[in-house]
């Protein structure tokens, strides 16, 4: 844990950065929100700001979360004591432990980050450590309502197109207790990709808790013919013993972890080897104090950290500016290659394009901050609330 100890001294304990030490208090929460996608500004009693996000998904409902449960511990506090906020709120709510409280920490961490890129002049990854740079990114496919060779043709128009060299794609039905999205599709698409997309090319596949042991460990064999590098979920992923039985069972990596939000079930999957890989989600998991924690615990333990970043809301922007910084990053960025006909919640999100793919590879924005901006028309279209400081 030395590299998670050195990082809190520099970065995480909420030392003033300032020569003149002095305190920065929280002055307002504003959140802007739809059912799908949240976003938070963060005021300072200077009139500093700055912009994060909630998880995506019932992204009302952790608006209500972020006022009624969050607010009243962060107005007032010290803007730059992040790692403290952070520390304090579960304490707090102690009585209501899980998703929805972690979900709206992290629209007040990652404007917290925001803010204090912006104050110092630096991106979110310096902050950290980090350097800004090009990630290698794997294309990720959310779709399971495709057949193999439609899978196929859109993978490699993307390798043609933007220069991708590794990509996920989907096996099992999810959460399917065995049971295929229909018969034999995993049969079928697994050497069909392998097939399409040739040798020079990483593949990966997610069962998002499809199979049980047995059929993890018989899936997992014909993925690991097929030269597939990575099985994600393969099982219930609270069943962590499930899990550890299929990745001591395959030669191919098992990861898991994008579902789980408290540091005992974390520090457990760790201790017990349950996965090779772990994989956080920055929104999911409370925002980039606590995920730093988690790919702390990883690296202490020798596991790279690939974490879950599956649409292109801010958390992809998240997870690019923490696998900057981290000493233990996995090979790839998870990139979603799903466009408005599958999510039409992405349109209109941001100025520009903050995510561009050059050569198979997304850059971390040297701005400061996370580099990125909402869109002044889509705030506008949004439900808005304000929490303020008496």
């Amino acid at each position: 844990m030395k590299w998670y100890r050195s990082m809190s001294k520099l970065a995480l304990i909420g030392q003033p950065i300032f020569s003149d030490a002095r305190v920065m208090k929280i002055r307002s929460i504003e959140t802007f929100s739809t059912q799908f996608v949240g976003f938070v500004r963060v005021t300072t009693d200077t009139g500093a700001q700055g912009w994060g996000q909630t998880s995506t998904y019932n992204s009302d409902i952790t608006a209500q979360v972020v006022h009624r449960q969050v607010a009243p511990y962060a107005l007032g506090h010290d803007a730059y004591d992040i790692e403290g906020l952070i520390d304090l709120v579960p304490k707090r709510e102690h009585k209501f432990p899980g998703s929805y409280l972690c979900r709206a920490m992290c629209g007040i961490d990652t404007a917290l980050w925001d803010l204090r890129g912006k104050l110092e002049g630096k991106s979110v990854c310096a902050l950290l450590g980090g350097k800004p740079k090009k990630l290698r990114a794997y294309a990720s496919s959310m779709r399971r309502d495709i057949t193999a060779r439609d899978e196929a043709d859109r993978l490699k128009r993307l390798r043609d197109e933007k220069g991708f060299d590794a990509f996920k794609f989907r096996v099992g039905a999810e959460y399917g207790g065995d049971v295929d999205e229909w018969p034999g599709r995993t049969e079928e698409i697994v050497p069909a990709m392998r097939k399409a997309m040739g040798d020079g090319v990483a593949l990966l596949v997610d069962a998002n808790s499809a199979f049980s042991p047995r059929r993890a460990i018989e899936v997992g064999k014909l993925l690991q013919q097929n030269g597939i590098s990575h099985f994600e979920e393969p099982c219930l992923y609270w069943e962590l013993e499930q899990t550890k039985e299929v990745a001591d069972a395959l030669e191919i990596d098992v990861t898991g972890g994008e579902q789980d939000c408290f540091f005992p079930v974390w520090r457990r999957m760790i201790e017990m080897r349950a996965v090779d890989v772990i994989q956080p989600d920055v929104c999911y998991l409370g925002g980039m104090v606590r995920t730093l924690k988690v790919a702390a615990m990883g690296a202490a333990a020798g596991l790279p950290c690939t974490p879950h970043s599956a649409n292109l809301s801010m958390v992809t922007m998240f997870t690019m500016h923490l696998l900057g910084a981290i000493p233990n990053p996995g090979k790839y960025l998870e990139f979603s290659i799903e466009g408005l006909d599958y999510y039409p919640w992405q349109d209109g999100l941001f100025l520009g394009d903050p995510y561009r793919i050059e050569d198979g590879k997304a850059t971390i924005p040297d701005a400061p901050g996370w580099g990125l901006e909402v869109d002044p028309a889509w705030l506008g279209r949004a439900a808005y609330q304000k929490s303020e400081a008496a």
